[in-house]
């Protein structure tokens, strides 16, 4: 069912506080591990926005949020679930089902209003998860460039491309 080997990406920890966009690499344990995650994110104490960009093999990218009651999840492809554990993570916690094997179709699964308030209203975000054409890592600069992070995501994130 998962992929065993090595997972390629890049995981993005992403605070805003005091007006501030503060980007900070995250163990890569996170791409293959959603709890690791969120907790490597609770762990980031802040009173402003705190969230996960992760791109994940090249594959597809998954936007973890942690709240106060919980945690909100974007995935930018359910069909990846069939094939990566962390992706199957995110659809049990959604309380979603994996996708039929046979389908072919690319849908995100989650909250796509997840970021609107800090500056990626929910249609925009829509859209950029619909540009199946880009890699994941690009979509991810997307988002950063407009909620205001991207010189911050991009220190962090190109030497994690290498």
């Amino acid at each position: 069912m998962t992929v065993q080997e090595p997972i390629g990406g890049i995981a993005v920890a992403v605070v805003r506080e005091d007006g501030r966009w503060r980007c900070s690499p995250m163990d890569s344990s996170v791409l293959t591990d959603l709890d690791k995650a969120i907790t490597e994110l609770r762990g980031l104490r802040s009173t402003g926005a705190v969230f996960g960009l992760l791109d994940v093999d090249d594959e597809f990218f998954v936007v973890v949020r942690p709240t106060p009651g919980g945690v909100d999840l974007l995935l930018s492809d359910a069909g990846a679930a069939l094939d990566y554990d962390v992706a199957a993570d995110v659809l049990d916690l959604l309380r979603v089902d994996p996708p039929d094997p046979d389908d072919e179709e690319i849908w995100p699964e989650g909250d796509v209003g997840l970021l609107s308030d800090v500056g990626m209203p929910e249609p925009e975000l829509r859209l950029i998860v619909g540009e199946i054409e880009l890699y994941p890592d690009e979509q991810l600069r997307m988002i950063a460039q407009r909620c205001g992070f991207v010189d911050e995501f991009d220190k962090v994130a190109e030497p994690l491309l290498t």
